[in-house]
C-alpha cells in the first residue's frame, strides 16, 4: 500500500468495516480494507484505510453514521 493511505476506521468484526466502507463508497472515497484477524480464531481488528487527500472528509462521513446508529 502506498504511503499515503491512512487507517480511517477499524473494528473487529468484516461486516462492520464494510458498512462503512459501503458509506465512503456512495460518496466518492475510494477505500481498501485490511484483514488483520486471524482466519482461525477470529482475532483481530479489520481495518479501513483511505487516502490522505479523503481522510477528514471520510471521518467526518464516519462520524455522522455513527451518529445515526
Amino acid at each position: 500500500m502506498e504511503d499515503n493511505w491512512l487507517k480511517v476506521y477499524s473494528a473487529g468484526q468484516l461486516y462492520q468495516v464494510e458498512l462503512v466502507k459501503g458509506i465512503l463508497d456512495q460518496s466518492g472515497i475510494e477505500s481498501v480494507i485490511m484483514n488483520q484477524s486471524d482466519s482461525e480464531f477470529l482475532l483481530g481488528e479489520v481495518e479501513l484505510f483511505v487516502d490522505l487527500e479523503d481522510f477528514e472528509l471520510a471521518k467526518s462521513l464516519i462520524r455522522e453514521f455513527h451518529k445515526g446508529e
